[in-house]
């Protein structure tokens, strides 16, 4: 079974805070008593909107831990790779 422990309040700060060095507006559901169900909503500044929300622990790589969040965007079809909190801001903020 899937399990979320990894989003711990530590790391949603962590998100928060590399989200907001970027200079990006987000928001979370307020949901991290539930990390399964927790989900961050970015506006990039070509005003598309991001959807992230927390890694499974099966696709978190035991090599780079850091690394349990993925971003979807439907204006690009596109979703990243697992990435750590500071890699997904800037790969928000410097897509194209």
């Amino acid at each position: 079974m899937a399990s979320f422990d990894h989003a711990t309040p530590q790391r949603c700060a962590q998100l928060g805070h590399a989200l907001t060095a970027a200079g990006l507006t987000w928001s979370d559901n307020g949901r991290q008593d539930t990390p399964h169900a927790l989900t961050y909503t970015v506006t990039d500044p070509r005003n598309r909107t991001w959807r992230i929300s927390a890694a499974t622990n099966f696709q978190i790589s035991p090599s780079n831990p850091a690394q349990i969040w993925q971003a979807s965007c439907g204006d690009l079809m596109t979703t990243t790779p697992v990435l750590s909190a500071a890699q997904l801001a800037e790969q928000i903020k410097t897509t194209a």
